[in-house]
């Protein structure tokens, strides 16, 4: 039986897209002597140009997007595919953009399978997420983003496979942030100032670009709001009671410059933190979901070193839920919550699980 083409679109080249790209490459011959499935990227994007290869793209990719790529509209994209009669399309997600999470509905309405290791579909009002899913269910499409909470960590399947059989999940509570996961493991162990570990932090490509982004607690706010969500609650982001480790004179508001020079403001309050806790506890940034009295909050707690919390390493995410079934004891996922190749890896599992489907739904029809 001849292999199954699937054809990926893949929008963002950045660290998670051109790994992901090397990784496929890399393991073309061990998906189609295991999974008959032959992977293939006809179109790659940045966030101006497209690369069109109907073939998909070789090992030297980098060199001809930079010769070929040409500025694209999505409309192009879905045309490309139209006139080549390309089938079993994905279109992969690897960028933060706000804009083509736009595009989203009409890629479904055009055929394509999602998987997004954006956050932002997830997070926007209530109303874009119901049409989207929505338009998945009459396209009969799937969209995938286990990505956008603990890299490639299997959070949000865990937490959607116990909800869907009918468990009750009553809390849910973790480190979210691999950026933050890493200042204060650091913090909590070292005698150094807080702003030295930041910068640590920067220099290993752990935080975003801006790290006020990490500091604001947004993120986390929105990886706790997509799981309370994954649970069929209508949450928006502004129900998420967010703490943030800004300061009143060093925040959002002032200069890239101004914020780089004066990071030593941050020194003395997370010092006084840290000394004026109980003995044998430790630092830790957490979003808590408490799903009966519908609290959703991201907050520096003081946790016993003694806890799965407290004994957290390096920048790994660590996340409770806590059930009805499993009572006091919570299920524990830990592992990499950051980093380009653990990231890659989840979407392309994500995609390998949608190739899966498509060849179930090819089998029916064949039938």
């Amino acid at each position: 039986m001849s292999a199954l083409r699937i054809n990926v679109v893949l929008f963002g080249i950045g660290n998670v897209g051109s790994t992901l790209i090397n990784q496929v490459v890399e393991s073309q011959k061990f998906f189609l002597e295991k999974k008959n499935i032959d992977l293939r990227f006809p179109i790659i994007t940045n966030s101006t140009l497209a690369f069109f290869e109907k073939d998909g793209v070789k090992n030297q990719w980098e060199a001809n997007f930079a010769q070929s790529a040409i500025p694209f509209r999505i409309e192009d994209i879905i045309e490309y595919t139209k006139e080549l009669q390309l089938e079993n399309l994905i279109a992969v997600d690897a960028t933060a953009s706000d804009e083509l999470v736009k595009n989203y509905i009409p890629l479904v309405q055009n055929g394509f399978d999602i998987v997004a290791a954006n956050k932002k579909a997830n997070t926007l009002h209530t109303e874009f997420y119901k049409e989207l899913r929505r338009n998945l269910k009459k396209y009969d499409k799937t969209f995938l983003y286990e990505t956008n909470v603990g890299a490639g960590l299997p959070v949000v399947q865990t937490i959607n496979d116990l909800h869907f059989s009918g468990e009750k999940i009553t809390k849910i509570r973790g480190v979210f942030s691999g950026s933050l996961s890493y200042i204060f493991n650091r913090f909590s162990k070292e005698d150094l100032p807080f702003s030295k570990i930041l910068a640590d932090a920067e220099k290993l490509g752990l935080t975003e670009p801006d790290s006020r982004e990490d500091l604001s607690g947004n993120d986390v706010a929105r990886k706790l709001l997509i799981l309370a969500r994954e649970i069929e609650n209508q949450f928006e982001f502004s129900d998420v009671q967010i703490s943030s480790l800004l300061l009143p004179n060093l925040n959002e508001k002032n200069s890239k410059a101004e914020y780089a020079v004066n990071r030593q403001l941050f020194d003395k309050p997370f010092q006084i933190a840290k000394i004026t806790q109980a003995d044998n506890h430790v630092l830790r940034y957490v979003g808590e979901f408490d799903v009966a009295e519908k609290k959703l909050e991201a907050k520096l707690i003081s946790a016993p070193q003694s806890s799965a919390l407290g004994q957290l390493k390096g920048a790994d995410n660590l996340i409770e839920i806590y059930t009805e079934s499993y009572g006091e004891i919570p299920i524990v996922i830990q592992g990499a919550g950051a980093g380009k190749q653990v990231t890659a890896r989840g979407v392309l599992t994500d995609i390998l699980k949608i190739a899966e489907k498509i060849k179930v739904r090819e089998a029916v029809w064949f039938n």
